[in-house]
């Protein structure tokens, strides 16, 4: 059996990825280190996860219906009372247009097997990141200016991401083993 056809993740129902991923993205959001103005979380972890192992129907799905309840008032987000389309529209708010693009893109290229090959996988981890990154600093520059916004949106981060991408390439690893294995 071909890797791409062995049972996986994405075999599971298209409703089920989009619950399962949803109450993922909450769960990550609220394990915080406290930043200014933008919260350090395990979020760009998990929206990057849910593109190589939801596909794009499934990470997009969670996403959707993440930033919809938090839309709603809903508290979804990092920050502690931080709800509604006012929060989406704050300072985080180009991050969470990141996470929405980081996994439709991530999602997209898993579908295209970017899951099956370490590099694919590596690339497209970090074209999501990078779509997070730049987004986020795209909005809040707006606000603080483009120097101030890599300052405090982009640096403080740096080594946490590295972390969260080893310790997903590490999963994404695994993942292809098992599959390997099950499809021997």
């Amino acid at each position: 059996m071909n890797l791409a056809l062995a049972p996986s993740v994405t075999t599971l129902s298209l409703p089920v990825r989009i619950l399962a991923g949803t109450a993922v993205l909450i769960l990550a959001s609220k394990i915080t280190v406290p930043f200014y103005p933008v919260p350090m979380t395990l979020q760009t972890l998990a929206v990057l996860a849910l593109g190589l192992f939801a596909g794009f129907g499934g990470a997009v799905g969670a996403m959707l219906s993440y930033l919809a309840l938090g839309a709603v008032g809903v508290q979804v987000f990092a920050q502690p009372g931080a709800a509604g389309l006012a929060h989406i529209l704050g300072p985080t708010g180009g991050y969470l247009a990141g996470f929405l693009v980081a996994a439709a893109l991530v999602g997209a290229l898993a579908d295209r097997g970017a899951r099956q090959n370490g590099w694919a996988t590596f690339g497209a981890v970090l074209a999501g990141i990078t779509s997070v990154y730049l987004c986020g600093v795209a909005w809040l520059s707006q606000l603080v200016g483009v120097d101030r916004a890599i300052t405090l949106g982009v640096v403080p981060f740096l080594y946490a991401e590295a972390l969260k991408i080893a310790v997903l390439l590490a999963i994404a690893a695994a993942y292809r083993l098992r599959m390997r294995r099950h499809s021997a």
